[in-house]
């Protein structure tokens, strides 16, 4: 019975503790593009740079340690006549909101360029404030995806400013990330403790039968003599 009490304690601290939520609000990211216009309303275009962009809802996934890992597609829209052109961001980011890793990769006329994942300064072992450690990775994917983009000689002017929109959408993505703290439930009553059976009295002998007296009545027995 002691170890059921202990246990049914352990449960309820566990459970009583708030804790943290971690989400990608896709109404903010959706405003701050410019809405989710498109006819599936799941889209938004917008012009960056000379060129028109799309970018689609993202599709997030929990990850074991509490915190997220999202995807977002950006298109390169580039008319009827020519096919678009097409990017992938991926971040994750961890239990307390903070990215803690990033990768991009733009697919451009059959060719894939795919940057290195880039991974916050945390994750080195540096001490770094969000804000600083978000900027820090971004920086550094689109100067990777820059890069590999010269190094392939693409020169359209959409394309090459693909990695500015991917940073866009990074920085966007940045903002609508929502660290809310989860109310504890509420607490759990503790488990009926199992009764001792009642004890029944015992009967009558038989052949025995009860004396009923009027309230009052002195006890018969013996009488002493005078």
């Amino acid at each position: 019975m002691k170890s059921l009490l202990l246990t049914f304690a352990a449960v309820c601290a566990s459970v009583l503790v708030s804790s943290a939520g971690v989400r990608i609000d896709d109404e903010a990211l959706g405003k701050n593009l410019g809405g989710w216009k498109n006819r599936s309303g799941k889209a938004a275009e917008y012009p960056l740079s000379g060129a028109t962009y799309r970018t689609y809802k993202p599709e997030v996934s929990p990850t074991p340690d509490g915190g997220l890992f999202v995807s977002i597609r950006i298109d390169h829209v580039r008319g009827w006549l020519s096919s678009d052109d097409h990017a992938i961001l991926e971040i994750t980011v961890n239990s307390k909101g903070m990215i803690v890793s990033a990768q991009s990769n733009i697919a451009i006329q059959g060719r894939s360029i795919s940057s290195d994942v880039i991974l916050g300064a945390g994750a080195a072992g540096q001490q770094a404030v969000v804000m600083d450690r978000a900027v820090q990775i971004g920086t550094e994917l689109v100067a990777d995806l820059s890069a590999k983009l010269l190094r392939e000689k693409i020169v359209e002017a959409g394309r090459v400013s693909f990695p500015a929109a991917v940073r866009h959408n990074y920085n966007l993505l940045f903002q609508a990330i929502r660290v809310e703290e989860i109310p504890p439930p509420a607490p759990l009553m503790p488990p009926a403790l199992p009764q001792p059976p009642a004890e029944t009295p015992a009967p009558a002998p038989e052949g025995t039968a009860l004396e009923i007296k009027p309230y009052g009545t002195p006890a018969s027995g013996p009488v002493c003599p005078k």
